[in-house]
């Protein structure tokens, strides 16, 4: 069962069309009792719904249904609910399958198509997309590499610094009056100066969204004397934190990240404000698979959970139930992946974000 990185070169491979019927089974899991114990009662339901539907689809071929079901037997050997995750996505096609495992809820579905269901797996990806957390202190710089939820301490790039300084003759300067404070000690700021230049060299070769925790006055003398920071998506004053562990850190830095998110959200949806005053939106499902079909979308904005049944009929898309002939089970699916070919970005809303606009729109390249 994987949970390996979604990088773009796996899913491009995963949404390569297959001769059909490419079947993809979704079923949300559980990480503990007592939700857990009815997944495997889940799993066999799904399982039985989808070779029945094979058993019955008279478009495909004998030798074919043989195969997709030896396929899904052996992709529902991979599967481990034990270490489940949130959700359980198995494809599985003629000479291969494969399961995975997301930290996302999904909804129970069975689909067949042309094509793999990869839209959760792309919103994982968005959702896990990575970021890095810097924590300063007056004797220890350190860097955390985090993806959605998952954090864990970097080492590398000359991370973790760490500084001993020279301590003076408190007790005779007390008495002159001449004990500096913490951050305004000269070396003290050197070393600050020396984590923001490393900081700045890791930015360079991997950029990604940066969070800096550190208490009030590490973080005023990293804004005076550094740059890195500067372009942080968020400063948290937050002390107590140069060797606190990864949970801790974790903990301390989520509230960002939550509003980061929701300041993604807002912009999303900004963009798609001033491009109806530009008469650059498509709002809807039909009009914005036109318009994703022909390589227009700069942005597509979906809301998580939303799909769509539909035939196509007169070069529109037409509300149909799922199961029947040339029915396309997934239509939002479909937009997502030609999106993504494209070179389109798309950005997953919570649901309700997208309510006056059906659920789904884009902006226009033209």
């Amino acid at each position: 069962m994987r949970s390996a990185e979604l990088t773009p070169t796996v899913l491009a491979e995963l949404r390569r069309p297959r001769r059909y019927p490419a079947l993809s089974v979704l079923m949300p899991t559980h990480r503990s009792e007592p939700e857990n114990t009815q997944d495997p009662v889940r799993l066999r339901n799904l399982v039985a719904e989808a070779k029945s539907r094979l058993h019955a689809d008279e478009a495909v071929s004998r030798a074919d249904r043989l195969d997709l079901l030896e396929q899904l037997d052996r992709a529902v050997a991979d599967v481990d609910l034990v270490h489940a995750e949130d959700g359980l996505v198995i494809f599985v096609a003629p000479g291969e399958h494969q399961v995975w495992s997301i930290p996302r809820a999904v909804p129970a579905r069975v689909v067949f198509s042309d094509t793999f269901l990869t839209r959760n797996l792309v919103s994982t990806r968005a959702a896990g997309a990575p970021y890095w957390v810097f924590t300063v202190s007056a004797e220890r710089a350190t860097l955390f590499s985090g993806s959605g939820s998952k954090l864990t301490e970097h080492t590398g790039h000359g991370f973790p610094l760490e500084y001993v300084p020279d301590l003076p003759d408190v007790e005779r300067k007390e008495r002159i009056g001449d004990v500096p404070s913490t951050f305004r000690d000269e070396q003290t700021r050197h070393f600050v100066r020396e984590a923001d230049t490393a900081l700045a060299a890791l930015l360079e070769v991997e950029p990604r969204p940066l969070y800096v925790l550190g208490e009030a006055a590490a973080l005023a003398v990293l804004d005076e004397v550094g740059t890195a920071a500067k372009s942080a998506a968020a400063q948290v004053p937050r002390g107590g934190l140069a060797r606190a562990s990864a949970a801790v850190v974790r903990e301390a830095v989520r509230g960002a990240v939550e509003e980061q998110g929701r300041r993604e959200v807002a912009r999303a949806k900004e963009r798609l404000d001033q491009a109806q005053g530009a008469k650059t939106r498509a709002a809807g499902i039909d009009e914005v698979w036109r318009s994703v079909s022909e390589g227009r979308g700069a942005l597509l904005v979906v809301e998580e959970d939303y799909f769509e049944a539909v035939r196509v009929t007169d070069d529109h898309l037409v509300p149909a139930a799922a199961g029947e002939p040339d029915v396309r089970e997934d239509m939002v699916d479909e937009i997502v992946e030609r999106a993504l070919d494209t070179g389109a970005q798309v950005t997953f809303v919570p649901t309700g974000e997208l309510a006056d606009l059906g659920r789904i729109a884009a902006v226009l390249r033209y």
